[in-house]
């Protein structure tokens, strides 16, 4: 890669990282009984790892939905959903590169990366939940994090097309 091409790469990283905090931050839905929301952020961490690849993806979703923690007073799911949601980025990433060479496939790929949102947040949550508040108040947040992954998958299902409209990023995405 030349310069220009690590720098358009490290600048769009950057950008998706900014719009996983706004998605995230924009819309929210409160879930009752767990102190969290539901917000459509999940999309931007599906289409981060399809569009950035496993790595800037990881990176994207990760910092984003974790500065989304740090303006919003959930400081202690900082780390855990920067884990979270940038594996969830990375395996969704891995997913489309893998089996994203036709149209078909990438379609099944975005809904690939969204069925693995859906499994990572309800269950890293949960997991991670677990200690903090025992295991009755984590799986409380189940329910909603799964509506929240669906929503996720939806968006991003919606999204991918009009993205790979972009010339740059359909030369990102489509590099598999």
């Amino acid at each position: 890669m030349n310069v220009n091409t690590n720098l358009r790469k490290i600048v769009t990283t950057a950008l998706f990282a900014a719009l996983a905090c706004a998605a995230t931050m924009s819309i929210r839905i409160p879930t009752p009984g767990t102190g969290g929301y539901i917000h459509p952020g999940d999309a931007v961490v599906i289409l981060s790892g399809i569009i950035l690849g496993p790595s800037g993806g990881f990176l994207a979703a990760g910092i984003g939905s974790a500065m989304a923690d740090l303006a919003g007073g959930y400081f202690i799911y900082i780390p855990i959903t920067f884990a979270i949601k940038g594996i969830t980025a990375c395996v969704a990433g891995l997913i489309y590169h893998k089996i994203g060479r036709t149209g078909k496939g990438q379609c099944t790929a975005v809904i690939l990366g969204g069925i693995v949102d859906i499994i990572f947040v309800a269950g890293g949550y949960f997991l991670c939940e677990i200690p903090l508040y025992g295991i009755s108040a984590a799986a409380a947040s189940i329910p909603a994090n799964l509506i929240q992954g669906l929503s996720g998958l939806i968006i991003a299902f919606v999204l991918y097309p009009i993205l790979l409209a972009v010339p740059d990023i359909r030369r990102l995405a489509l590099k598999v």
